[in-house]
């Protein structure tokens, strides 16, 4: 997925993929995965795919909702706090090591 924010190009093709996560499977309504990235100017973002009933839904119509995408730029901060919550440690120090440095 390639997305402009705030004049800058965010793009899961090219930027390296660091972690993910998520909960159950496409079928299911309540569906969702997470995925961290880097890009090559250091910068930080998740790129997010769920289900209806998921944080990623978007509405259709009335009272109906449909599975979605975003793309979502992360402060350094904002992606410890993620890599905490869904990494291993090992994971996250290899991630973050020069940022506490």
């Amino acid at each position: 997925m390639k997305k402009i924010i705030a004049g800058k190009k965010y793009d899961t093709n090219t930027a390296k993929i660091l972690g993910s996560a998520g909960y159950s499977h496409p079928g299911d309504f309540s569906f969702w995965t997470e995925q961290l990235y880097c890009k090559r100017t250091g910068e930080f973002f998740l790129y997010g795919v769920g289900g209806p009933m998921s944080k990623y839904s978007r509405s259709v119509d009335c009272n109906t909702f449909t599975g979605g995408e975003e793309i979502i730029p992360l402060t350094v901060k904002e992606a410890q706090k993620w890599a905490e919550k869904h990494l291993s440690v090992e994971k996250y120090e290899e991630i973050f090591r020069a940022c506490e440095e």
